[in-house]
């Protein structure tokens, strides 16, 4: 059965994912345009850090961002001799730990989408009078959609199911920090499976939904294409 503690915790989630996919598009959408079209010999450096939450634990990630954002931490400590509160165990610390565990699933669908956009539109608004901005916005933006779109739905997705870094760093504080993922893990420990698989299909329902129409609109623009 969903208790009313448990929409709670699916309102934050939509929050939060909401929140963090806003901030994963726009930061992530520039750094994909700057990875697709730079021959930096240091690229390889900055992809791998990107793709580093892939491959670490979440426990990992949230560990050392909550040694950045606790009170003693360097963000945290210069927050609090500032008369702020640190970020960890916040929501605006939630967002920063969804953003940093996100942030490959979002710069790479875009990345990939602007190296397929290729340099030959770019280079006839060029001839155009276009310039590097306009470019940009009225050229690479549009035909790069597919992959924003892919970008901003499995960053949203992700965040749902996020567990352990949003424990780490948020803690379990009910209407501030407890999520979806970790009220189902409060039923679970509790033997209450009913509560735990209710929870757990709204979060599978609609993360399916979310994929189905990604993969469907995806689809539609590859036939309309050609």
């Amino acid at each position: 059965m969903i208790t009313a503690g448990d929409l709670e915790a699916l309102r934050l989630t939509l929050m939060l994912a909401a929140a963090s996919t806003a901030v994963l598009l726009l930061l992530g959408t520039p750094l994909a345009w700057w990875l697709a079209r730079t021959q930096r010999r240091g690229k390889f450096v900055v992809e791998a850090l990107v793709a580093l939450p892939l491959v670490l634990p979440p426990t990992v990630l949230g560990f050392y961002l909550l040694l950045l954002l606790g009170a003693k931490g360097p963000l945290g400590g210069l927050l609090s001799s500032l008369g702020l509160r640190p970020l960890a165990f916040t929501f605006g610390g939630l967002v920063i730990g969804s953003v940093v565990y996100s942030l490959p699933f979002v710069v790479q669908p875009i990345q990939d989408a602007f190296v397929r956009v290729g340099p030959r539109p770019l280079e006839v608004a060029a001839t155009l009078g276009a310039g590097p901005l306009d470019r940009f916005f009225t050229v690479a933006l549009p035909l790069a959609r597919p992959g924003l779109l892919t970008g901003a739905v499995l960053g949203f997705a992700h965040t749902l199911g996020e567990f352990g870094v949003v424990l780490m760093i948020g803690g379990n504080i009910p209407g501030e920090t407890r999520v979806a993922s970790i009220a189902i893990y409060d039923h679970v420990e509790a033997l209450d499976y009913g509560g735990a698989h209710g929870l757990s299909l709204l979060l599978l329902g609609l993360s399916f939904t979310l994929l189905v129409a990604v993969y469907g609109l995806n689809r539609r623009v590859r036939v309309m294409r050609a």
